[in-house]
């Protein structure tokens, strides 16, 4: 077995314990793409990758697409060992040297980590050392009668499973079917579009959500609650449409900075919180070496909708063809933002679900104008 653990660093601008939940949540949901052993143990994140790493292509893959593919997640310090204990142990200890100005050992041997590494023997700790013992091969070493005696079956078991002689029990984690999460700001909010410094965090929480499972998002939605004391409203919200599904949160991000900028808070703002409401499955992309056939910027429903959100819906459309034989009535003008479909396939000849295609729409044209003679 082999166990990797993780201590995310929480963003500097969040408080230091809601930031630090944030941090584990997003990181733990991070890795449960790559295996379903993850559980949270001693205030670190950790995933058994044994049975998962030839699906990556290896060890070293795994561990790439783990920490090299993640820029919008925060930083984080790892460390990996045949137990968990063992993990938990190096990274503690290597964060214990970085604060003295040390880089810390890459791979101390199990039993020569210290013994407030192990968190069974913290609480014992001043009589062990009283005894001489500092490191977990010291403690190891004495009697394990006296040790039981003394200290309890905690210590011996969290010892035996450090070397790997019991077996590890965790609560595993799981995904949460929908995404709903709320996220109480650090000061009240009078102004809109300063929502979406808290929203930016929301949406780095998502994205790990949505890579989780497999999926894109169609249709958030973004509430806040409201100053109760103060007289009116205690809550607002505002909803978030994209013609695909997708993870780029960079586009969610625009999309919210545009309907923020027209909305007045009745009250100052004091949480948010994001939900998706609508999300499908990712759709499969074809890569090819021509670099004319990579995308390059923007979607064109991608600055359909950023339009549409700064303009207002009416101010963008979209021609739609007509079964009419008058050539004033054989088209008319809609919101583009109406037709995700059309927007999306990028395709002048396909319209809409439920609606007509050109080459239908010109043959009833034409049968229309050959009875009418």
């Amino acid at each position: 077995m082999h166990w990797i653990a993780l201590l995310p660093l929480p963003p500097a601008e969040a408080p230091a314990t809601t930031g630090q939940d944030e941090a584990l949540r997003l990181w733990s949901w991070r890795a449960l793409q790559f295996t379903p052993r993850v559980a949270l143990a001693d205030g670190a994140v950790v995933l058994e990758i044994s049975a998962s790493e030839r699906l990556f292509g290896g060890r070293r893959a795994l561990l790439r697409q783990l920490f090299e593919q993640n820029k919008p997640h925060p930083s984080v310090e790892w460390s990996q060992g045949a137990t968990s204990l063992i993990a938990i142990g190096r990274l503690l200890e290597r964060l214990q040297a970085r604060q003295h100005g040390a880089p810390g050992p890459v791979a101390t041997p199990p039993a020569q980590l210290p013994l407030a590494a192990l968190a069974a023997a913290r609480v014992h700790l001043p009589t062990l050392q009283r005894l001489g013992c500092r490191t977990w091969g010291d403690l190891r070493a004495l009697p394990r009668g006296g040790l039981v005696r003394r200290f309890g079956d905690g210590l011996l078991d969290a010892l035996g499973q450090a070397f790997g002689e019991k077996p590890e029990l965790y609560p595993w984690l799981t995904l949460p079917e929908g995404f709903d999460e709320p996220l109480e700001l650090p000061a009240h909010v009078e102004n809109a579009s300063a929502l979406l410094f808290g929203a930016r965090r929301l949406l780095a929480l998502l994205h790990a959500w949505l890579q989780a499972r497999r999926q894109g998002a169609l249709v958030l939605r973004l509430g806040w609650q409201m100053d109760r004391r103060r007289n009116g409203p205690t809550d607002g919200s505002l909803l978030v449409r994209t013609a695909e599904p997708t993870l780029d949160m960079a586009h969610f991000e625009r999309l919210l900075a545009e309907h923020l900028a027209h909305v007045t808070l009745a009250a100052p703002a004091i949480a948010l919180r994001l939900a998706t409401v609508e999300t499908a499955p990712l759709p499969g992309t074809s890569a090819s070496l021509l670099l004319e056939d990579r995308r390059q910027g923007d979607s064109l429903h991608q600055l359909v909708e950023r339009l549409s959100a700064r303009l207002g819906a009416a101010q963008v459309q979209r021609v739609e063809p007509r079964a009419d034989h008058r050539p004033e009535r054989m088209q008319a003008w809609s919101a583009a933002v109406d037709a995700p479909q059309l927007i999306a396939n990028n395709d002048h000849k396909t319209l809409g679900s439920g609606q007509k295609s050109l080459k239908t729409a010109r043959k009833a044209a034409h049968r229309s104008r050959r009875h009418s003679r």
